[in-house]
């Protein structure tokens, strides 16, 4: 049987980017993660360890999202990582950041990137 678990909507605070007023100003971002699993056993005996604990997650998001990058893509790329490499039961996973109001040229909602299997 196969399973969902989507954390979405993780706020975050940051530094990222390629220009210097970001690094100095920082932007909002949202982070949504989509993790394929079975978490059969988890639901019959109503246990923490027998599923991904979105708890975790959400702080691996927020420890990645607090070091410095100039690209989002190198951003995700380590949470992405992070989660494969530190998570038991992960069977495929989908990551996305969104920056908001990026500092471009025209009026944009946001950008964003996806990482996924």
């Amino acid at each position: 049987m196969k399973h969902s678990i989507h954390v979405r909507g993780i706020r975050c605070y940051a530094f990222h980017g390629c220009m210097e007023e970001e690094a100095r100003i920082g932007g909002h971002y949202l982070v949504d993660v989509d993790i394929k699993t079975d978490f059969t056993q988890a639901a019959l005996n109503d246990s923490l360890s027998d599923t991904v604990d979105y708890c975790a997650v959400q702080q691996i998001v927020a420890e990645e999202m607090a070091i410095r990058s100039k690209l989002i893509e190198h951003v995700g790329q380590r949470i992405y990582l992070r989660i494969k490499g530190t998570l038991k039961g992960v069977e495929t996973l989908r990551i996305e950041i969104h920056k908001v109001s990026p500092p471009i040229d025209g009026d944009t909602q946001e950008v964003s990137i996806v990482i996924e299997e």
